[in-house]
């Protein structure tokens, strides 16, 4: 048995997709009989479901006094202690610049770092500005001084295996590690069906899961007027912010009244059936989707049809499995053409779903992760054995 210490920007009851991950990461190595102690900055929320795992909520979001708890109470426990960072560059606080939290990795010399890079750095742009870019460099050293502190480094997308090699000392692997959907996939067709009649009023459901951010709910709006104007179908955006999404859509386009939907914040269990309720989930992502997308995660672990749209993050295996419905990140408004086509066509949509819920089940469920952070847990200890 492995005690795992796993150190992150966000856990719940704080909403995020790391922060989901991280828990669905937490309770897969305690069920494979592992232990596992989360590190976290704190929340005025009570944590929950925390039976099977130990949550430590520290002082302050990864500043002095939080490190100073890292540093005592893991000096407490038995070694050798293995760290598992879930690294996001904002995710530590310091407006995405926190080097004394990168710094304090390389610190600790005598624990076995392992680091999950969500994300790498803020990426540099001709027009974003003096301040964006220092920013973006200032990423680059914390990737730096986190990878450097690695005895083995993960990544959310292959993409980004050649750019965190680079950072690592040679011989160190690089490994991609599959993201799973942020949300156990429950099935209970009754409750699944009250939500397709309560939202769909017989039409077609057309659904989008996620927290809303920016860039996407700019696709969205460009997106959903143009769908409900060609189509019979109804749109139900699921999770945090959703309800506001929906209020500003009907508030701008008046004659999206009846027909767009938002049903805010859920609990794990409540989304998963309002997604299986879907006909079609509508996921775009203005870099394109990847495999470190957990809501794109989310429809293909329901089986639901998905259009979605490439970018210059989309791996190939996206197009290459004929999984999905893939536009341009660049011109949103052909997802309303691509949804509607699929409307049409039943067969089409089953299709799509039968092989986004086998490419998943294949490359990106739960148990693959969990298999390959223990299966490298097992060779590291047997490596550290052959040294002593």
């Amino acid at each position: 048995m492995t005690h795992w210490h796993i150190i992150t920007g966000e856990y719940p009851p704080q909403p995020g997709g790391v922060s989901d991950y991280t828990r669905r990461i937490a309770h897969g190595l305690v069920e494979a009989g592992d232990s596992v102690d989360v590190w976290a900055p704190p929340v005025a929320a009570p944590d929950t479901g925390a039976e099977r795992v130990t949550v430590h909520r520290l002082p302050d979001h990864f500043g002095p006094r939080a490190l100073g708890t890292l540093t005592r109470e893991l000096d407490r426990q038995p070694g050798p202690r293995r760290l598992l960072v879930q690294y996001v560059p904002h995710a530590f606080g310091w407006k995405a610049a926190n080097l004394p939290f990168c710094w304090w990795l390389r610190s600790r010399r005598s624990d076995s770092i392992w680091v999950m890079f969500h994300e790498v750095a803020f990426p540099f742009g001709r027009s974003h500005g003096l301040r964006r870019n220092l920013l973006a460099v200032v990423n680059r050293l914390m990737a730096s001084m986190a990878a450097s502190s690695a005895e083995r480094a993960f990544v959310s997308i292959p993409g980004w295996q050649s750019t965190v090699r680079s950072m690592v000392a040679d011989g160190k692997p690089v490994e991609w590690l599959p993201v799973p959907s942020s949300i156990a996939v429950v099935r209970n067709p009754a409750a699944s069906a009250s939500v397709r009649q309560r939202y769909g009023a017989g039409q077609p459901l057309v659904g989008h899961f996620g927290t809303q951010g920016r860039a996407i709910r700019d696709m969205l709006d460009v997106s959903i007027p143009s769908l409900v104007d060609a189509t019979a179908a109804h749109v139900l955006l699921i999770g945090r912010r959703s309800d506001e999404t929906a209020r500003d859509l009907v508030s701008g386009h008046p004659r999206l009244g009846g027909r767009v939907h938002g049903t805010g914040a859920l609990p794990d269990d409540v989304a998963s059936m309002h997604v299986a309720a879907c006909d079609l989930m509508l996921q775009p992502y203005p870099d394109g989707v990847s495999s470190r997308r957990t809501s794109a995660m989310v429809a293909l672990a329901h089986g639901v049809p998905m259009v979605t749209t490439t970018g210059w993050l989309t791996e190939s295996l996206w197009e290459e499995s004929g999984a999905f419905a893939l536009v341009s990140a660049d011109q949103p408004r052909l997802l309303a053409d691509a949804a509607a086509r699929l409307l049409a066509s039943p067969a089409d949509r089953d299709a799509l779903g039968s092989r986004s819920r086998a490419l998943y089940l294949a490359r990106f469920d739960m148990p693959h992760t969990i298999r390959i952070l223990r299966e490298a847990d097992a060779a590291s200890r047997h490596l550290a054995a052959v040294r002593t």
